[in-house]
């Protein structure tokens, strides 16, 4: 591929399932392919458009790829699937063997934040570097439930009820509609010049394929997930941890006590007035960050993926 020009990748599939993956870069001809390359990650309904005002800027200097997860965005949506960390964290770790080919540093938001970082705890080695925006995922000493829309939903209408088929629709089409997906933007991001009609539809287009309100029902049985304090003792590369810090849903400040007790040592944090999407709230800061931290990072040499 030329490396000034960004696009859709050529097909590649997971478990023989489609799933839709771009790369860009690097555009700056002085750009060796020593540096890490950057693999994106997005959160729970979206989509690799959430990152759009990253991609641009980071493919200067780096090879940058990203993916929609198996459930979202252009992805497939097959019902037999379990979704679920475990089945995410392999569908990254595979893009990274075959398609990448060389050390990747992993980065994730939220439900891609923790897939991120299962993944870079499985890769090991091959795993140039974690970086988390918010991420989500347990910790072994939580006593409470998992945040997110399966607890909002549990909470609000209760979990009996929440096993009803026609209920669930009715749910899963409330929160579809553009109104309901920019009244929920509205809440998590506290500056909100970039909720805009761009980012609703980027939301709302993938709940119109088939397959999408399968998704949506997992969402209420996807099971907890491994510890993030076991995958931070596994994980052998650099980590960054980069915070909206005024996170209405996850309580930042309070998770970011947990992570600071939890995490490696050699553990860079940076902290956003922002909210629960940080790369899209405030994309300049977070691409300087993200930046700043990639250049003090090992160089690694290149090598060839396991496949075209």
């Amino acid at each position: 591929m030329d490396r000034n020009q960004g696009a859709d990748l050529p097909p590649w599939s997971f478990q023989g399932h489609a799933v839709h993956c771009l790369r860009q870069g690097p555009l700056e001809p002085d750009a060796g392919l020593d540096q890490p390359a950057l693999l994106l990650v997005h959160g729970f309904g979206a989509s690799t458009d959430h990152w759009r005002h990253n991609i641009p800027v980071l493919a200067r200097r780096h090879e940058v790829h990203a993916l929609d997860l198996l459930g979202f965005g252009r992805s497939s949506k097959p019902a037999e699937l379990a979704y679920g960390g475990a089945l995410w964290r392999d569908q990254l770790v595979a893009y990274v063997r075959e398609r990448i080919g060389r050390p990747t540093v992993i980065a994730g938001n939220s439900l891609g934040g923790f897939a991120a970082l299962a993944a870079g705890a499985a890769l090991g080695e091959q795993a140039g570097g974690v970086v988390l925006l918010n991420a989500a995922g347990p910790f072994s000493d939580e006593q409470k439930p998992p945040q997110g829309w399966g607890a909002i939903a549990r909470q609000t209408i209760g979990s009996a009820l929440l096993k009803s088929p026609v209920l669930q629709r009715l749910l899963f089409e409330n929160l579809r509609r553009p109104a309901t997906i920019r009244r929920t933007l509205n809440q998590v991001y506290i500056d909100r010049t970039n909720v805009d009609e761009a980012l609703v539809e980027a939301i709302r287009r993938p709940s119109l394929d088939p397959g999408a309100f399968g998704v949506f029902r997992t969402v209420f049985d996807i099971p907890r997930g491994q510890p993030l304090d076991e995958l931070f003792a596994q994980l052998q590369a650099p980590l960054l941890l980069l915070w909206g810090i005024r996170d209405p849903w996850i309580n930042a400040a309070g998770r970011r006590a947990s992570f600071q007790r939890h995490a490696p040592e050699a553990t860079t944090e940076v902290v956003l007035e922002a909210g629960h999407c940080p790369h899209d709230e405030v994309p300049d800061q977070v691409n300087a960050a993200l930046l700043d931290w990639l250049a003090n990072l090992p160089r690694h040499g290149a090598c060839q993926p396991e496949h075209p």
